[in-house]
Parts: C-alpha cells; sequence; structure tokens
C-alpha cells in the first residue's frame, strides 16, 4: 500500500463546484493529500449523476445549478461555514470564475480553477465579434481584476494540465537546454519574470507548441451521432469554437489573411477568423513523431507568450510563439469530422471514456521549444491508461494529468496563502511539479531535428518560407 505525503491542513470547509470527469479524479487526491474534516466538505453539482462515488468517500452532495443570480448566497454560507481558512475547488462549467474569484478574495477563502470560464452564452453568442469571444478576452477579464485588487488571498487561475502543468514544463525545459547548450545560466527567481523572459531570448528559442498526443481507444468503436472524448465533450466544444488564437512571436514575419490582433490588454497574440478545432498546424511528439495537431485556443498560448516576452521601454524586443498543437483520441477526431460535416450541430449524444472502457494508449502531453541551438526540445508526460489504473481513480491518463496539477495548484495556495490572483507562469515550477511528477508515468526530454519542412511530399506549389523553418507561415496546413 502507497503512503501518500500528506501536502498541508485545510482547517476551514471545503467546497468543490462541478463533479464531472475532473471532479470525480480530484476527489481521492484531496483525499489523499490533505489533512481536514471531512464533514465540512461539499460538493455542489447540478447533476447527480456520480452522486454514489460521493456518498463513498463520505462527502455531503447538493444538487444545485451555480448561476449568476445565485451564487453569492448558494456559495457564501458553504465557504464560511465553520470558521477557518477553507478551500474553493471550482472545476465547473457555465460558471463565471471571475465572479467566484472575486468571492471567494472577499471571504478570505483560497481558490483554483483550471480554465477563465463565463456565464452560459459566451461561447456561442453570434452576436459578439469574434475577439470578444477569445480565450484573450476571458483572460483579460481576470489581469484586469489583479491590477485593480493587487495581493489578498490567493487565487490560482487556469491551473490543470493545460493551462497550468504546462507552464510549469517550459521552465524546466528552458533550464535544460541551457545545460545542454553550454550555456551557464543560474535559474531565475519564481518571481523574476523577466529574468526567465530574458532567459528564454538569450537561449534563441523562437516559439513553444504545447505538443499533445492522445493515443488511449477504447474496447468498442465510436457510435454514430455519439461525440466521444477522454475529458469533457462541453468543454472542448466550446473552447474548439472559439476563433483559433495564439501567441505571436517577434521573428514571425507572415500572418493569416484572416488574422488579427488582439486590440487591448496584452497584446500578445493573434486569432484567426475560423475555429481552432477546424484549423490544423504542424508538430511533433516523441511517440508519433511528425503529426497534425488542432490549434485550439488556451489560455496558456496567451499566457506563455506574455509571460515571456521582453521589452525595452515600451518596445517589445522579444516575444515567443505559443500555441496549442493538439491530437486528441482518435475517437474525438472522428467526433470532431462528424461535428463539423453536421454544420456545427452538436450530436444527439456525449460520452467520455472510463478507465474501465479504455483498451490502451498513454497522453502524451508536453512543451516542444523550437528555434534554440540544438534545433527543439519536447518535455513532458508520457501517461499511460495502465498506470493512472494503478496510481488513481475514476479516471483516464488526460483526466490525472489535470487533476494532479489542481493538487499541485492547491498545495502552492496553501503554502502562499496571500500571494493574490496567479497563473501557473507565476507559480514555483519546482514545488508544484514536486507534487505532480509522482502521478505523470514518465517525465522525459526528447530532442529532434524535425521542423515543420521536414518531409513534405513536394508534389505541389507551396507557399512556405524556405529560410526560417520555424515561421509560422509553414506551422499552419493550409
Amino acid at each position: 500500500m502507497t503512503e501518500w505525503t500528506v501536502h498541508g491542513r485545510i482547517d476551514g470547509p471545503i467546497v468543490m463546484i462541478g463533479f464531472g470527469s475532473i471532479g470525480r479524479g480530484t476527489l481521492p487526491l484531496i483525499e489523499r493529500h490533505f489533512t481536514y474534516d471531512k464533514a465540512r466538505m461539499v460538493v455542489v453539482d447540478p447533476d447527480d449523476e456520480n452522486a454514489a462515488i460521493i456518498e463513498q468517500h463520505g462527502v455531503r452532495f447538493l444538487k444545485e445549478a451555480v448561476t449568476r443570480d445565485n451564487y453569492r448566497t448558494l456559495l457564501t454560507p458553504l465557504l464560511t461555514a465553520g470558521g477557518g481558512r477553507g478551500f474553493c475547488v471550482n472545476l465547473s462549467v457555465d460558471t463565471s470564475s471571475l465572479d467566484l474569484m472575486r468571492l471567494c478574495r472577499e471571504l478570505g477563502v483560497p481558490y483554483i480553477d483550471t480554465v477563465v470560464e463565463p456565464w452560459p452564452g459566451f461561447y456561442f453568442d453570434k452576436n459578439a465579434p469574434a475577439e470578444a469571444r477569445t480565450n484573450h478576452a476571458l483572460r483579460e477579464t481576470v489581469r484586469e481584476e489583479k491590477r485593480k485588487n493587487p495581493g489578498g488571498t490567493t487565487a490560482v487561475s487556469t491551473c490543470g494540465a493545460n493551462p497550468g502543468m504546462v507552464s510549469w514544463f517550459v521552465k524546466q525545459a528552458l533550464l535544460d537546454i541551457a545545460r545542454d547548450t553550454g550555456v551557464a545560466v543560474t535559474a531565475p527567481a519564481q518571481d523574476d519574470r523577466d529574468g526567465w523572459a530574458r532567459l528564454m531570448q538569450r537561449l534563441g528559442v523562437k516559439g513553444v507548441h504545447i505538443a499533445e498526443r492522445d493515443t488511449q481507444r477504447a474496447k468498442s468503436p465510436k457510435p454514430m451521432n455519439v461525440f466521444v472524448n477522454t475529458w469533457s465533450v462541453e468543454g472542448f466544444l466550446s473552447e474548439g469554437m472559439q476563433p483559433a488564437e495564439l501567441g505571436y512571436g517577434t521573428h514571425e514575419t507572415w500572418m493569416p489573411e484572416n488574422a488579427h490582433r488582439h486590440s487591448y490588454g496584452a497584446k500578445a497574440g493573434i486569432y484567426l477568423l475560423q475555429p481552432g478545432a477546424n484549423t490544423r498546424v504542424r508538430s511533433w511528439c516523441p511517440t508519433p513523431g511528425p503529426q497534425y495537431g488542432f490549434l485550439v485556443t488556451h489560455n496558456e498560448a496567451i499566457s506563455i507568450a506574455d509571460y515571456y516576452t521582453v521589452r525595452e521601454g515600451e518596445a517589445v524586443v522579444y516575444r515567443p510563439t505559443c500555441h496549442y498543437a493538439y491530437h486528441p483520441a482518435d475517437d474525438a477526431v472522428l467526433s470532431l469530422h462528424e461535428f463539423f460535416g453536421r454544420g456545427g450541430e452538436r450530436q444527439q449524444a456525449w460520452h467520455i471514456l472510463d478507465e474501465n472502457e479504455i483498451v490502451d494508449g498513454i497522453d502524451e502531453l508536453g512543451v516542444l521549444l523550437y528555434g534554440h541551438g540544438k534545433n527543439a526540445y519536447w518535455y513532458g508526460s508520457q501517461l499511460s491508461i495502465e498506470e493512472t489504473r494503478q496510481l488513481a481513480p475514476y479516471q483516464n491518463a488526460t483526466g490525472l494529468q489535470v487533476s494532479s496539477a489542481v493538487l499541485a495548484g492547491m498545495v502552492w495556495a496553501l503554502e502562499n496563502p496571500d500571494a493574490g490572483i496567479v497563473e501557473a507562469d507565476e507559480m514555483d515550477f519546482r514545488r508544484c511539479l514536486e507534487v505532480q511528477i509522482p502521478y505523470l508515468g514518465p517525465v522525459k526530454g526528447t530532442y529532434t531535428d524535425w521542423t515543420p519542412l521536414t518531409g513534405r511530399p513536394g508534389f505541389y506549389p507551396e507557399d512556405v518560407d524556405a529560410s526560417d523553418p520555424w515561421q509560422f507561415r509553414n506551422v499552419l496546413v493550409r
């Protein structure tokens, strides 16, 4: 029997909002790694499908939707019952992360989420201009709150696998590249943002792909008219229908015709007038090698590009390109083809593959840092379904990469209770990975000589930039 490390004590109530695939996986991790009063923990969800699991763990369940109208009256007594400093773990959809974060900070309750989630209506508002539906727009609401109300009770924003864990991988990858290219450096301090940005600039990194390949496959093939995924279908479709979006580096010399720059805020990226889940990019992961991925918008694409920006006065002198390059499980790829073939009409049924349905496969999720002296370096997790079953219940490999990042973020927040609003880029990557790595399977770094110009068939003329393989012009599949 494994002796799990207890990382801290939560001496107030724990309120978990949402109990989907990530909530189910996170509950036993909280149980293992924290000391707390189980009688003061409650799970809030409008769906009672998984109520038996909650009951099995001796936790109170409240079948209730958290809405714009009721969130204060519903959550305030739950978050303050019995005194002490509790914790709000927001793993829900259709609830405003910003509003819940504000409430928690008013009450002095630490908070964590995995995405900047809006109230219902945001993702599919046909009257909203494209920029208003971007992740940049969502992120800026939280960054503005941080600017207006610095410090105070810790609220960890967007801390799952990605966004979240991948930001910690970037820092470790930078130190590995420095070591392997003979660049003598001392790791910048946790709060030395400019130092980390200048390190990336010094190493010559042109950009970062959040490069993922999910090879988990089920016993039964996907039926027609069912969207099958290894994590939230609702979450995937919501972000997949947002505009394709990426941090845009200073080395880029070209932009797609349908691309627009962000008009306010960090202005670290661009967005395309097409859905991210229907936009393909060339990328690389260790197991498949070269692959196509989807350029789905994510918070980390903007936060990483923003965090590693170097400025001289008001002028931006260096910024990396950064975007997701996601090859989901094959059933999810088929589901997307079906979804877009139907004109974006959602399938009649959704299904998330659980650990009992999956035959084999891994979720290979990492960061591909490219353009430096050793070309490209992938660093990340290669977690298999077999190892996941041994490590934790109620989840597949994809889910465990997320739930273990939530655990790491909670530990960091308990150890830094008055850090204000933070993103994963601003946290102590060493401490967070120390907590998370036991749940990630093999965590490896691999160099490759592949570039987006490698291995093209050459039968047809292509609009490429042969002078610089790592231009986004060469990455985007057109």
